[in-house]
């Protein structure tokens, strides 16, 4: 679910505001309202609240760069939101190219320095000392360092998506990509921590708790990466023939529905899955709704025969396919699970998402409780921290790169 309050849309974007914004705008505006003094309290409390809006606008207008490259080469852009920190483009997939990859990345900071030349250029029509004149050069001065600061080449920063995308056209592999830029960012948080850290210290400088906040915020988000990257490397790596489980029951198709009932639905180890089989063949998966649709007077005449579903007619897998298609394909159906095939075309196995989580926390070596995987089956639904379907989706949008 979007965090935060939806304030309109541009370009069919959807915008939002985090509460974090809020606590930022009252701070900016108080900060720079003092810079202004001179022209009176209520023009210098108007003008730091402008530069706050117009610096949050700038920001927008950055974001809005990336987003619209970002749609120019077909990815979805769900929503831009402003916060604390700035802003941030929410996109259902990354680029399938490192050139590609570039362009969304510089977009936003080529959108910023613009703003800065033209801004400085209409200052120069203003009159020096009045207000908006002032404001204008303001504003100007703060998209250049909107522009430079985040060019820095670390994730999360622009510079850092610039500097994956160099390595992933190098290397090529998105992957290696994103474990540089990680690592770069992760390097300049540590130095933002230090530096902030020693202001706010030695030299009694509030600001430099920002720094230093601003230097965790970096960490956080270049470790996100990274273990993101680890997952999407993991869902490659791994098929479902490592992550089936054979918990399904092959019983005789020439059973007739009274019999089947008897001997497997009214015992309190009823296996979720059976297959029917007969003359050494798979006939396919016997349907319990198809089953209890039936009238009971049919029972005693009608056999598995006549409920099961083909082989050839339900969704499938191989055992070589790699858990990134299986997670798909699982979503994408809305099944609760998904039959695994042989090369001979025997059921192998069969898949649920108890079964992908299992395979990769287990892949991650976290050891994960046998009681939390049962209620995961039971419930069909993938624990909060581990978002597998988004990531599924993004590595599928460009594969073993």
């Amino acid at each position: 679910m979007q965090a935060g309050w939806r304030i309109g849309s541009i370009f069919g974007i959807p915008l939002y505001i985090d509460s974090s914004w809020f606590l930022i705008l009252v701070l900016v505006t108080l900060a720079n309202s003092q810079e202004y003094l001179e022209w009176g309290p209520i023009l210098s409390w108007s003008a730091g609240l402008a530069v706050s809006l117009l610096l949050f606008g700038s920001v927008l207008l950055h974001e809005l760069g990336h987003s619209l490259v970002a749609k120019s080469q077909g990815i979805k852009v769900n929503s831009i939101t402003l916060f604390l920190f700035g802003g941030i483009a929410s996109i259902d997939r990354e680029s399938k190219t490192p050139g590609q990859a570039f362009q969304v990345a510089i977009a936003g900071p080529l959108v910023s320095l613009g703003l800065f030349f033209i801004l400085s250029l209409t200052a120069q029509f203003l009159p020096e000392s009045s207000l908006t004149g002032i404001l204008a050069n303001r504003i100007a001065g703060i998209n250049l360092v909107l522009a430079i600061f985040n060019m820095i080449p670390g994730l999360p920063l622009d510079g850092g998506q610039v500097l994956k995308a160099a390595v992933w056209k190098a290397t090529g592999s998105r992957f290696a990509g994103v474990r540089w830029a990680a690592r770069a960012g992760q390097m300049i948080g540590w130095i933002a921590i230090s530096l902030g850290l020693i202001l706010f210290l030695a030299e009694n400088q509030f600001g430099g708790l920002w720094i230093a906040f601003i230097g965790w915020f970096a960490i956080r988000n270049a470790t996100s990466y990274n273990r993101i990257t680890d997952l999407q490397e993991i869902l490659l790596k791994i098929t479902a023939e490592q992550t089936m489980t054979r918990e399904f029951r092959v019983v005789d198709a020439n059973l007739t529905l009274r019999e089947f009932a008897d001997e497997y639905l009214i015992t309190p180890d009823t296996i979720p899955v059976y297959f029917a089989a007969s003359e050494g063949r798979y006939r396919g998966l016997v349907s319990v709704d198809a089953l209890r649709a039936i009238e009971r007077s049919q029972w005693n005449l009608k056999t598995l025969h006549d409920v099961v579903t083909p082989l050839d007619q339900l969704i499938t897998v191989s055992e070589k396919t790699p858990l990134v298609e299986v997670i798909n394909t699982l979503e994408i159906q809305k099944l609760s699970r998904i039959t695994v095939l042989s090369p001979a075309g025997a059921v192998s196995g069969v898949i649920d998402r108890g079964d992908i989580v299992r395979s990769v926390l287990t892949e991650m070596k976290v050891p994960v409780p046998e009681t939390e995987i049962k209620r995961i089956k039971a419930e069909g639904n993938y624990p909060p921290g581990l978002p597998l379907p988004a990531i599924a989706q993004m590595t599928a949008s460009y594969g073993k790169s």
